[in-house]
């Protein structure tokens, strides 16, 4: 994980299908506009399902469709991620209010805790998680991770 002055965490319920493409989405973009060793960049869960495995298959196949590397472990949203994050942007209103909750027990916190969507061109507001689905719903995150991460990026650039 590089680490600079700027720093972003992406939050889904269970950090291996919408954060982890994220993550990997601005992480690769923030590479090619040579900024990434300005950036911290990391993703975790709200939940604790799915601690210590890799993305989802589906993700993973997805991301190197589009040469986007990705490597990630699931973890847990800590208190500590809530003072040392700049931003923590999540996928959907339950990961909002969870994070939200969970920002409420620390003391002074900085993160700024928003939508990724909240920065979509297209106002798609709500990243919906695929999990349950298909391949084409891994599609539709990537591409809605592509547009939010590029405003998000153009944002703070």
């Amino acid at each position: 994980m590089a680490s600079g002055n700027k720093s972003v965490l992406f939050v889904c319920l269970g950090n291996i299908c919408r954060s982890p493409i994220a993550e990997a989405v601005f992480k690769k973009m923030a590479t090619d506009a040579d900024v990434v060793n300005k950036w911290r960049i990391d993703s975790a869960a709200t939940s604790t399902y799915e601690i210590g495995n890799p993305p989802d298959h589906r993700g993973q196949a997805c991301m190197k469709k589009h040469d986007v590397p990705m490597r990630h472990v699931a973890r847990q949203v800590t208190k500590d991620d809530f003072m040392s994050f700049e931003y923590i942007l999540c996928m959907d209103e339950n990961n909002l209010s969870d994070l939200k909750k969970k920002a409420n027990s620390v003391k002074d916190y900085r993160a700024k805790i928003e939508l990724l969507g909240s920065y979509d061109p297209q106002k798609q507001l709500i990243i919906k998680d695929p999990y349950y689905g298909s391949d084409s719903d891994f599609e539709n995150v990537y591409e809605q991770c592509v547009r939010c991460c590029k405003a998000f990026l153009d944002v703070n650039s």
